[in-house]
């Protein structure tokens, strides 16, 4: 394995994402490495959403909404001092999950993703998926994952 110097962090927002971070700091602060963090707004609302006769698109006032409320979230993701450290860079996406987090780490060549987990199961697996799965399955780099540990645990 090479030098880690870029590593990207996909967040939702979550506890599990919240423990990626976590790992992603302490990994930085050994390689020296900066860090790229990622949001991917795919809540219904901002690709559209059903009425009962009909598929009516978000408009584009509410895309911007949600990217502009996602990149200050992440903006608050970190200490100012550790964005300065880590050079931290953030970004905010529409679409796909899975899909825009690969092409992200294609588009920043990006050496290590550490990404949460919810860790599905059964049927909410086969329903909703997982985002985890896909891109351990399509990255080009090493793929680290992480779920957040139970309460009163160390992640």
């Amino acid at each position: 394995m090479g030098r880690i110097t870029h590593i990207l962090v996909p967040t939702d927002f979550s506890a599990a994402s919240d423990a990626a971070l976590a790992w992603a700091r302490d990994l930085a602060h050994q390689y020296e490495a900066r860090v790229l963090l990622l949001h991917v707004v795919t809540d219904p609302r901002a690709s559209g959403m059903w009425t009962p006769e009909v598929y009516v698109p978000a408009n584009a006032e509410t895309q911007q909404r949600l990217l502009r409320e996602a990149r200050e979230r992440l903006e608050r993701a970190l200490p100012t001092d550790e964005r300065s450290r880590f050079a931290v860079t953030i970004d905010a996406r529409l679409g796909d999950a899975a899909e825009n987090i690969l092409e992200t780490a294609r588009e920043h060549n990006v050496d290590l993703i550490v990404m949460g987990t919810h860790r599905r199961h059964g049927f909410m697996h086969l329903v909703l998926g997982s985002t985890a799965e896909r891109v351990l399955r399509d990255a080009t780099c090493p793929v680290l994952t992480t779920h957040a540990a139970p309460q009163g645990q160390a992640a």
